[in-house]
């Protein structure tokens, strides 16, 4: 496994990371917990040391879960896990549900530590930026928490410039967590270059379109009661098929360089910036060793030319988010 730096700030981490999220929340019935125990594990092994989950995966299981699966690896890997969602009694301060005030933060800080089993969170994300809490509040909440060793570094997820940029003034960024692949690229706009310019890592969810890029979804594909692809715009019968030319064209690359679709597209967002490091998540193993095998896949810049121009001849069909949620993003 090769890796990276998220950042200037110190931060190194394996090329491709892990996303936990599906291992217990949002994609169908929880697989055996177990199982997903021996995964993550079988994960450190391959040499893999950036794991991704949040207090509000369950909420809180997918925390407890991560801590004890990576507790005898902990000198090893790097754990981020994020805050910023009002997860208390008597429901949501308003109707985003978010809350990141400073009391909140610590409050987050403090359970998240206990799950993760560690002493000081690697890295620390605002989950969605709350429009009710000036981000440099948040900042300084987080530089607190710095200070007091709990904390090793600040994220923000889903953040747009503007605000990236005054959170970085009052307590430096180490990375920016968005939703990026070949089928969504609005980061490219401002993001990219505002983490560019400010010496910000840069890693993409769901760089392989919540499963969609692999090849293994098409239009007659079910999902469970738990499974939110099912909620979600783009992920209707009808966008399934129209965007199937997605696909085609990374299966096409793939047939040139001897891999399969998942790994074209990781190929692909590595080859962007040498500081992205994308977290696709799987509950399989094969998958996971597939994953991985991506950082070995060597894009030339005329091979992302040629990707980067047939991609702009197809139109994705669909939202990714529906509305309400699309309104919380990008801030």
């Amino acid at each position: 496994m090769q890796t990276r730096k998220l950042g200037k700030h110190g931060l190194t981490v394996s090329s491709i990371g892990l996303g936990c999220m599906g291992l217990n929340y949002h994609r169908g019935p929880a697989p055996d917990r177990k199982e997903m125990i021996a995964l993550v594990r079988a994960a450190v092994e391959r040499g893999v040391t950036l794991f991704d989950t949040a207090e509000v995966y369950g909420p809180y299981t997918n925390e407890e879960l991560v801590g004890e699966a990576l507790q005898p690896f902990q000198d090893k890997v790097v754990i981020a896990t994020k805050f910023g969602h009002d997860l208390g009694p008597g429901g949501s301060r308003g109707s985003d549900g978010l809350d990141s005030r400073p009391e909140r933060i610590r409050q987050a800080a403090d359970g998240s530590l206990k799950r993760l089993r560690v002493d000081a969170i690697d890295l620390f994300y605002q989950h969605r930026v709350d429009p009710h809490v000036p981000i440099e509040d948040v900042a300084g909440a987080v530089k607190d928490l710095i200070a007091q060793g709990k904390v090793k570094h600040f994220g923000l997820s889903e953040a747009g410039a503007s605000t990236i940029r005054r959170a970085h003034a009052v307590q430096p960024v180490a990375a920016i967590q968005s939703e990026y692949s070949l089928w969504w690229r609005q980061p490219e706009t401002e993001v990219l270059p505002v983490c560019d310019e400010l010496g910000i890592g840069f890693v993409p969810f769901s760089p392989l379109g919540r499963g969609f890029l692999t090849g293994k979804i098409d239009e007659s594909t079910s999902f469970g009661g738990n499974d939110n692809r099912a909620s979600l715009p783009r992920f209707t019968p009808e966008a399934r098929k129209a965007n199937r030319p997605v696909v085609d064209l990374l299966e096409r690359i793939g047939a040139q360089k001897h891999a399969t679709p998942a790994q074209v597209a990781l190929a692909w967002l590595l080859a962007q910036k040498p500081w992205i490091v994308p977290i696709p998540g799987t509950t399989k193993l094969s998958r996971l060793e597939e994953n991985i095998a991506a950082v070995a896949i060597a894009l030339t810049r005329d091979d992302v030319r040629h990707i980067d121009a047939a991609a702009a001849q197809i139109t994705v069909k669909g939202d990714r988010y529906p509305q309400a949620e699309a309104d919380r993003t990008q801030r």
